[in-house]
């Protein structure tokens, strides 16, 4: 099921990615750290990431998909399936 997310910033997030098109594998969270806002906001491990700041991740690089989070000082909006 899809579920969004929006942590408010500033980051550290508080969360690993891993994949991306050049893995050959979807973006999804590989680790949270204990008590880090992803973690609070009920974010899982091996969660897929599908937006990142409305943006689909359809097509993303692993290094494109951090770049963007980067980006995001203010708050970090995501849409994640479960």
């Amino acid at each position: 099921s899809n579920y969004s997310v929006s942590l408010v910033g500033p980051a550290p997030w508080g969360f690993r990615l891993q994949g991306g098109k050049d893995f050959n594998m979807p973006l999804s969270i590989s680790r949270l750290n204990d008590g880090g806002k992803a973690a609070r906001a009920h974010v899982g491990i091996g969660d897929v990431v599908l937006t990142i700041d409305g943006i689909s991740t359809d097509g993303m690089t692993h290094l494109e998909a951090q770049n963007k989070i980067k980006a995001c000082t203010g708050n970090l909006n995501m849409t994640l399936q479960r």
